[in-house]
């Protein structure tokens, strides 16, 4: 099974509920994350507060750091190929880079739609706000 590593900002905390503000993206891929490690990936994160020396020892990481700064992150590797920089990978993806095949919700079974995309003025589709 591949090897994914997440390379992350100093955060405070990596679920994006730390603070005033909430980070939907940290949000989205804790629970992506999550998911992943439930159906069995070798999946890990680093953030540079909490974990510095995960970056110092990784020399594609450190070259990284040293030509994008901590702005570029966070940084996805696969077997140790960069597969992304500046933005988490999405559920999908991360299910592609774990070799895995996505799971339809069983039958009966209504989706929410808790990840539709949100507009340019932060209301979701369905023009809540």
């Amino acid at each position: 099974m591949p090897v994914i590593n997440v390379y992350e900002p100093a955060l405070c905390c990596n679920t994006g509920l730390c603070g005033p503000d909430l980070d939907q993206a940290l949000v989205t891929f804790t629970a992506d994350f999550d998911h992943l490690r439930g159906r069995g990936a070798d999946i890990s994160r680093h953030n540079l507060a909490s974990d510095p020396a995960a970056f110092a020892v990784n020399d594609s990481v450190r070259s990284f750091l040293e030509l994008a700064g901590s702005e570029g992150l966070p940084l996805t590797m696969v077997d140790g190929v960069t597969v992304a920089t500046g933005r988490y990978p999405a559920r999908d993806q991360l299910l592609r880079y774990a070799s895995l095949a996505s799971v339809a919700a069983p039958a009966g079974v209504t989706e929410l739609g808790l990840t539709a995309a949100v507009t340019d003025d932060g209301c979701g589709s369905a023009g809540c706000c």
